[in-house]
């Protein structure tokens, strides 16, 4: 019998139960149908491989052996499947931009440049509220690009494969209904929203913890947080039961006014990430630059957060 990666990944599997019962369990298989493969692996190999007895199952020198090959060899296998999906699906299988993007202003006008600009390049796009579901997409080799957000100086997900730039950065103002109280101010304390419920869309980063230690330092506890779609979000503040967080670009609609926050204790950076030993990296430059211009016409875009960028130039895109 000549050994195959299976039974090196039934070696580990025995190993990291600490016995043949529950590695069976694990694997979906018999306990005596994997009692009998181990017993062939051992012979393939030359010697047992563990001592088994009522306390379970211990590798013995052989068996290290193995181990040791199996947890470099096992790791390798599965990233040379990663990388030849990567390469097929990019120059054979699906040609063309496949774009990822959390909700946010870019991706719209990301097509529409990138379209414009390569007529005959298709581009697909994907949404997800879950930036780490994008980028396990990506590292998967199933899309090219994910565009994501991250709250302040966080750090976006997987650094160690993924090679991530910055797009711009914005701060997140507060959506209020048009006749609330403070909808006139210039911008308003978020102290003075003490007593408001809360709605945000829903992500898998720290932008609610970020957000609740802003209204710490602002002496109070936000009284109730609705995390929900944009569409209900939308809905509930023009009903008057709660105050949006959103991105400084966000496009107004009729009942809603967009209000600054003093001081700017939240702030949202725009992220383009890619794996970096990736075939669509080298086509990374032009994607970034045209997600930039992207970001910078919905800067335009929005009056009051153009208006406020005249005093706080560090935000948006620098001219």
């Amino acid at each position: 019998m000549d050994l195959e990666l299976r039974h090196l990944k039934i070696v580990r599997a025995v190993a990291e139960a600490g016995s043949v019962t529950k590695a069976a369990t694990q694997l979906g298989l018999a306990q005596p149908s994997l009692t009998a493969q181990l017993k062939r692996i051992e012979r393939t190999l030359g010697g047992a491989l563990f001592e088994r007895d009522r306390n379970g199952a211990r590798p013995t020198p052989l068996g290290e052996l193995v181990l040791t090959r199996a947890r470099v060899l096992l790791p390798a296998v599965r990233e040379l499947q990663e990388e030849a999906v990567r390469f097929a699906n990019r120059y054979a299988g699906v040609p063309g931009f496949r774009i990822g993007a959390t909700h946010g202003p870019i991706l719209g006008g990301l097509v529409e440049r990138l379209t414009a600009a390569h007529p005959t390049t298709p581009v697909s796009t994907r949404t997800s509220w879950s930036a780490r579901e994008l980028t396990a997409l990506v590292g998967a080799g199933r899309l090219d690009f994910a565009l994501v957000g991250a709250c302040g100086e966080s750090a976006p997900p997987a650094t160690d494969v993924m090679t991530w730039t910055v797009i711009g950065t914005d701060p997140v103002f507060a959506l209020v209904r048009e006749d609330h109280p403070l909808a006139g101010d210039k911008e308003i304390e978020l102290s003075g929203l003490a007593g408001e419920g809360w709605v945000v869309a829903p992500g898998d980063g720290c932008f609610a913890d970020c957000f609740a230690a802003a209204c710490a330092r602002s002496g109070f506890v936000p009284r109730h947080m609705y995390e929900t779609d944009v569409a209900t979000c939308l809905h509930l503040v023009k009903a008057g039961k709660a105050v949006a967080l959103c991105q400084a670009t966000f496009e107004l609609t009729a009942g809603l006014a967009m209000m600054p926050i003093a001081g700017t204790p939240l702030r949202w950076r725009h992220l383009l990430g890619w794996h970096s030993d990736s075939l669509p990296a080298r086509t990374a430059p032009l994607i970034a630059d045209h997600a930039r211009e992207a970001h910078a016409e919905a800067v335009r875009r929005s009056t009051p957060y153009a208006d406020w960028l005249a005093a706080n130039p560090r935000f948006g895109v620098t001219p």
